[in-house]
């Protein structure tokens, strides 16, 4: 897995420069990937994940929206709510983000983990229906750190939540939406996972 980590780590300012162009395709979304990417930083130092580990999931959590790259945009870039019909468009986007990763082989890992980050812990999530721990941890941790930066950011349909209120429905859905371990240790340090994503820019 190290030699793998090592490869991964010399395409990390290309994964970077991919996800920046990315995002200058939605102003919503800007810096999201970054953002999405310290906060997991973060809840894998508190969880004790190893190096390697936190490594991978931080390369995962700056490519979870790359499949975004295939869609239209009509959908991506919508100034009010999806419809039934683009919403299904818009859900397409973690299995292309999947075959698009999982063909080169030092990203095999990733491209799981990319493809599940929309799982809940409840079987509920997208596109597999994937529940509890037949998600791959690292997508688990995404989920958490990727519901918080929505959350907390304005879009063209809502307004964001305020810290007190994102917090509270990150912990109303442990053991729902989220890995229970994951949400908690989340709630349980919130403010240093804000201040993780303040660094990281607005």
């Amino acid at each position: 897995m190290k030699n793998d980590i090592q490869k991964l780590l010399l395409y990390h300012d290309l994964i970077a420069g991919i996800v920046a162009s990315l995002e200058a395709r939605d102003f919503y979304t800007s810096c999201h990937s970054l953002r999405v990417a310290e906060i997991t930083e973060v809840l894998c130092e508190l969880l004790g994940m190893s190096q390697e580990e936190t490594t991978l999931f931080h390369i995962a959590a700056h490519l979870h929206d790359l499949g975004k790259i295939g869609i239209e945009d009509s959908v991506l870039r919508k100034t009010g709510a999806l419809n039934e019909e683009e919403w299904h468009k818009m859900k397409e986007h973690p299995t292309i983000g999947y075959q698009i990763l999982h063909t080169i082989p030092s990203f095999e890992e990733i491209s799981r983990i990319v493809r599940a980050h929309h799982e809940r812990w409840d079987g509920k999530g997208y596109p597999d229906g994937l529940e509890a721990e037949d998600i791959p941890l690292g997508a688990r941790m995404i989920a958490v750190a990727d519901s918080i930066d929505a959350m907390l950011s304005t879009r063209p349909y809502r307004s964001k939540l305020d810290s007190a209120q994102c917090r509270e429905s990150i912990r109303q859905n442990i053991g729902t939406m989220y890995d229970g371990r994951i949400a908690a240790v989340a709630v349980g340090n919130w403010e240093l996972l804000l201040q993780s994503r303040e660094r990281a820019g607005k």
